[in-house]
């Protein structure tokens, strides 16, 4: 099947209120420009050279959304044109991303991720943290729009432990969610397990090889 083919099946098991965004990682323009062509306009990078690689040549109404373990000497490079940063773990790359949107006079929003996979491999912040820096330091920082939450879970068979870790995510988002209005999107769910994620109130996912295929090219 076609990417335009891929897009438009698993479109139709996307509710209207659940954001899609085309994971893009590794593949070349190409193919970028192909499901742009299909209506796509949220895509998603995991390493910022390649992200501003394919800003340069690709339309400016695309919406790049960050969604790998970000550097923070490399988050000014895509700080001019980022639409939204999912994988926020710490406080310091919080701070970073503030320092350079001032600099490219913009509110950069972004999602902080938290921690609820069973693999140490996984980043991100806990519970406490999050309730950390949404209570002592998102006020100190005005070019940084915390607008929700991200996690990802862990890699295994069991969709129960599954649905368990997107409830824990799903029950903090509530909870700030009372008390930050700026908290809408949920982003949790990938090719694998984006479907049980929306049952479990997900409103954005981010699905790569089932629109693009498995194979890794070489740009």
């Amino acid at each position: 099947m076609s990417i335009q083919e891929n897009l438009k099946t698993i479109e139709a098991t996307i509710p209207a209120h659940v954001t899609l965004v085309a994971v893009s990682k590794t593949k070349p323009v190409e193919d970028l420009q192909e499901a742009y062509a299909a209506g796509m306009r949220d895509f998603g990078e995991n390493k910022i050279q390649e992200m501003c690689d394919k800003y340069e040549v690709l339309p400016k109404d695309i919406r790049w959304h960050m969604i790998g373990h970000v550097q923070t000497n490399k988050v000014k490079y895509m700080a001019p044109f980022v639409h939204l940063i999912h994988g926020v773990d710490s406080l310091k790359l919080l701070k970073e991303i503030h320092k350079q949107a001032e600099k490219n006079n913009r509110v950069i929003d972004v999602l902080l991720q938290q921690f609820i996979a069973d693999e140490e491999t996984k980043f991100g912040l806990d519970q406490e943290e999050i309730q950390q820096i949404m209570q002592e330091e998102v006020q100190h920082l005005p070019n940084v729009r915390v607008v929700g939450l991200m996690g990802m879970a862990t890699f295994t068979e069991d969709e129960n432990q599954i649905r368990e870790e997107f409830r824990s995510l799903k029950s903090n988002f509530d909870s700030l969610k009372n008390n930050f209005e700026n908290l809408t999107i949920l982003s949790m769910g990938m090719s694998g397990d984006y479907q049980i994620a929306i049952e479990e109130g997900s409103t954005m996912v981010r699905i790569g090889s089932s629109i693009f295929g498995h194979r890794n090219y070489s740009i």
